[in-house]
């Protein structure tokens, strides 16, 4: 006898799947035209590889932006490797799709975030819509060349 669908699991193999081709297309042709993303990844997972500083700095989770300077951009079925600039030291990440807590482009307020397995059962895996906060202050600085962590908290509703 069968236990029912499972949503939630289809629903996770789909949009990991969606990140997939995303990064997969990126890593052929770059990133169109203002495109460009946070990614929110568990760096507790135990096939995460970041330097030893960089997972004593972030032991929970970290936010990672791809954006004007990555290299080396690989991805396979599993997950994805890339080259980040932090403070003019590349670092070199391996970040497997079931890692990623939160996937969003903010150019075109779009957004993923994926529920721990450990959650009640009605937390349901949605689309995080992303709002731009109205601060206009980001177009008066010049364009960072680095990997910043930031705060995904500034596009949550």
């Amino acid at each position: 006898m069968s236990q029912g669908i499972d949503y939630g699991n289809l629903m996770h193999r789909a949009m990991r799947g969606l990140i997939q081709e995303v990064l997969t297309d990126v890593a052929v042709r770059g990133l169109p035209g203002d495109h460009h993303f946070f990614i929110t990844f568990d760096t507790a997972h135990p096939d995460v590889e970041i330097a030893d500083w960089l997972s004593d700095r972030y032991p929970g989770e970290m936010t990672v932006v791809m954006q004007h300077w990555f290299d080396e951009l690989d991805v396979t079925d599993e997950g994805f490797a890339v080259t980040l600039n932090f403070g003019d030291a590349p670092e070199r990440l391996y970040i497997p799709f079931d890692a990623i807590k939160t996937f969003v482009d903010p150019s075109v307020e779009f957004g993923l975030r994926f529920e721990t397995q450990d959650s009640e059962e009605d937390d349901e895996d949605e689309p995080l819509r992303v709002a731009p906060d109205g601060d206009d202050t980001e177009d008066d600085e010049p364009p960072r060349k680095d990997a910043d962590v930031v705060s995904l908290d500034s596009f949550r509703k």
